[in-house]
């Protein structure tokens, strides 16, 4: 028979990567020299590329403070090519850390110093010594579906992507390869997202955020005895079993502040692509960081990927269709929707097997064999942060301020050179502020990349600063369009940096700031002081030394947080790393009076507000994600702002209208299905009503249904637009009762006239009528005269 090797569009065979950029994603890596990774098993099972990953990313993060987490991802999310989940968590701990070698930590006691694994600091851990041997001796989940791969033992390092039952670092592989997982674990839930978002209530229902997990304790005696064996389970992973081998079922409770992760469509990428998602950007996901304080935390993300060939969210997708001994392909239907029986599947290749041939054409003369691997049919693939710190924020800034962490991502080379990493540049790279917000600069870099990378100063080394940039010097577009006109400082088409002592401005921060920025002088100074105060730069980390290219300086930097006082869009670049033709590191801030939140969601709902007023959109009140922006004004910037958003056209606000009273909503995108529930903040409960202003009702306002309970007003809108809390007498209603009148008169003397119209006759008798009256009226008049 003659065979066709042809790899059709089978999305799970090729290495799907997922990688972090920011924060900064090791993939196994530690500060090593060459292109490659040194171990891809040190710490977690990546499945990754071995050329990606940061050699280095520890940071500091405060707490309640906004991350841009930000990745690529090998192949589609977003799309219809094949069911994508991505699932951001993370965990801290005590002895969680980086390690200072690139091996493996061992999994016997002797091997350890103090035979102690989990405070050996020479190897690099985040789950422990403990977590690791329970998951080797527990029992696996019996039920899953395995296909026809050949698992080696009967413990829960045995999974189908993960057969031979291979360790890295202490990552348990059945806990890595599903979610939600049914056992307990030490990651915390931070988001899922999902082509499918109509998963999301069991997603947030089933995490161990929110739901007791439940495990089977043994005597430690029985785990010592079997401490170094591998294939045996001893520990039990059901009730019953547990109950006979007098364990103790005990319940791991969620946090007492649990919160259900956020759960919302996947953003969109292409397949065989790692870059930018739509628009341009890379994808990216807001974290707020959590308010528990800790120094040794690390992010992970998870990326899986399924086709479509089968549905495997169905309980068909179980270990009732594994394959049955020897190499025989497994019973899960991949057949029917091609119109076959289970004869036919069998006859013709249909079957989900390794490297099946199909016979396309029902005859025996040709057959295609497809490159398919069912140990990648459903694939998960990982990347985790480097440490990272969570401190709380200074006691001289607000808790409810907003602090906007601006980092650096990348490293040394060219796009070839660090591929399947990224060149150098700033995240979040545009950056929308308030005044009175709190910026978090901060970065950090390696100096043992490749000696024959690409870059500007000593070789190996990243470096990193903030210039902002020269103004515009020549005339391009329509000045004022892009950027008011006196708001706008430097210019992305110039790569000169502004002088140090020019009028312009960087955020408002004083000279000392900026010349930091510039020249690294203070390095760490911010980090060690924890505090966003502009102290003087007579105390500094760096001093003198070859500097034009910032050689001399460290890899960290950090200048603390620092308030953000002058509105403007801001247009800055890094002078070392902006090689005009080879590569940019630029970035913009814009900086506004009003203040200003939003959140992109789709069909699960969720909340946007500023201060005490918000929009919460209920499940499945939006059928496309939307970005949905609000915003709240200055009370000298309202009647501009309104001007602006309605094109010019004259809005008459209520009188009574206070700038408190009056937000802004826009959603950019999606489909609206259902009515969102807007919520105001109000001083005076009078007779309170909530009016929407819009091009819909053309600028003239429009009473929503308000409901008032306490200081808060709450009414349902189909549309966005301007929203005013006010207590004026309810001019809409006069206004529409008084048209409604005027039309129903209207219409009571049309129906008149195009009834005589037709009836000339009845308008003649009319007309004597009226004729005969006025006679007689006349006649009785003359008589009484």
């Amino acid at each position: 028979m003659k065979v066709a090797f042809l790899v059709l569009s089978v999305l799970a065979v090729a290495n799907a990567d997922m990688y972090l950029h920011n924060p900064r994603g090791s993939n196994n890596r530690l500060d090593e020299a060459n292109r490659e990774r040194n171990n891809a098993n040190r710490l977690f099972d990546s499945q990754n590329n071995n050329r990606g990953g940061y050699n280095v990313g520890s940071l500091y993060y405060y707490a309640g403070s906004t991350l841009s987490v930000e990745w690529t991802n090998q192949h589609s999310c977003g799309d219809a090519n094949n069911n994508c989940e991505i699932i951001f968590q993370y965990m801290c701990a005590d002895n969680l850390r980086d390690g200072a070698t690139t091996s493996t930590i061992p999994d016997r006691l002797l091997l350890c110093d103090n035979f102690n694994c989990n405070e050996d600091i020479e190897y690099g851990m985040h789950e422990t010594f403990d977590y690791y041997i329970n998951c080797r001796l527990r029992r696996r989940n019996g039920g899953l579906f395995t296909a026809d791969q050949n698992l080696r033992g009967s413990t829960a390092i045995y999974t189908r992507q993960n057969p031979g039952g291979t360790r890295r670092g202490y990552e348990c592989p059945e806990e890595r390869d599903y979610y939600p997982y049914w056992h307990p674990t030490p990651w915390t839930d931070v988001a899922v997202l999902t082509n499918d978002p109509t998963r999301c209530p069991y997603y947030e229902e089933e995490s161990a955020n929110v739901k007791s997990r439940w495990a089977c304790i043994v005597d430690n005696d029985l785990i010592n005895v079997n401490l170094n064996q591998r294939n045996r389970p001893v520990i039990p992973n059901t009730l019953e079993e547990c109950n006979s081998t007098n364990g103790t079922w005990r319940e791991f409770l969620p946090p007492i502040d649990g919160q259900a992760p956020l759960c919302m469509e996947t953003l969109y990428s292409r397949d065989n692509h790692l870059g930018n998602g739509l628009g341009g950007f890379p994808n990216t996901f807001n974290w707020t960081i959590p308010s528990t304080p800790h120094e040794n935390c690390v992010f992970r993300a998870r990326y899986n990927i399924s086709t479509q060939d089968y549905e495997p969210w169905t309980n068909d997708v179980t270990s009732a269709n594994n394959t049955r001994g020897g190499n025989s392909e497994t019973n899960l239907d991949v057949y029917s929707r091609f119109g076959f029986n289970s004869t036919q599947a069998r006859s013709r290749g249909y079957l989900f097997e390794n490297n099946p041939e199909v016979r396309l054409f029902g005859s025996d003369s040709f057959d295609l064999r497809l490159a398919i691997d069912t140990s990648q049919f459903g694939r998960t693939f990982q990347d985790r942060s480097h440490t990272f710190a969570i401190r709380p924020r200074p006691s001289d800034i607000d808790p409810n301020a907003k602090i906007h962490n601006l980092n650096v991502r990348g490293k040394r080379g060219n796009i070839v050179q660090v591929y399947p990493g990224v060149e150098y540049d700033f995240v979040p790279n545009r950056l929308t502020t308030s005044v009175g917000d709190f910026v978090h600069i901060q970065w950090t870099g390696s100096n043992t990349n490749p000696n024959n990378n690409d870059g500007q100063g000593r070789a190996g080394t990243d470096r990193s600063n903030i210039v902002l940039l020269r103004d515009q010097n020549y005339d391009e577009g329509t000045p004022g369009v892009a950027v008011p006109l006196g708001r706008k400082f430097g210019h992305f088409g110039n790569s000169y940096p502004a002088h140090l002592d020019s009028n312009n401005s960087f955020l408002g921060l004083p000279r000392s700031a900026r010349q930091s920025l510039a020249v690294l002088d203070n390095g760490s100074f911010g980090y060690l002081l924890m505090s966003h105060v502009d102290y003087a730069c007579s105390v500094t980390v760096q001093f003198g030394g070859e500097m034009s290219e910032l050689d001399d300086a460290g890899t960290y930097f950090d200048i603390g947080a620092k308030q953000i006082t002058a509105a403007g869009t801001y247009h800055y670049l890094c002078t070392r790393n902006n090689n005009f033709s080879n590569r940019s590191q630029k970035g913009k801030i814009l900086v506004v009076q009003q203040t200003v939140s939003t959140n992109r969601i789709g069909w699960n709902g969720g909340k946007v507000s500023v201060g005490a007023h918000s929009v919460s959109v209920p499940r499945g009140a939006i059928t496309e994600p939307a970005m949905f922006v609000m915003q709240r004004w200055p009370d000298n910037l309202v009647d501009q702002a309104v001007r602006q958003l309605s094109n010019g056209q004259n809005v008459n606000l209520p009188d009574d209208s206070r700038a408190s009273d009056v937000v802004t909503v826009t959603m950019e995108g999606g489909r609206q299905e259902k009515p969102f529930i807007i919520s105001m903040d109000v001083d005076d409960t009078t007779d309170v009503h909530i009016v929407v202003f819009n091009a819909a009702n053309g600028w003239n306002g429009r009473e929503l249904d308000t409901e008032v309970s306490g200081n808060t007003a709450t009414a349902r809108s189909d549309e966005d637009g301007v929203f005013v809390a006010t207590s004026s007498p309810n001019q809409y209603v006069l206004i529409g009762a008084l048209v409604g009148s005027l039309f129903v008169v209207a219409l009571i003397i049309g129906g008149v006239v195009v009834f005589f119209v037709i009836r000339r006759d009845k308008w003649r008798k009319v007309q004597a009528t009226f004729k005969n009256a006025k006679t007689g009226v006349t006649r009785s008049f003359a008589s009484k005269v």
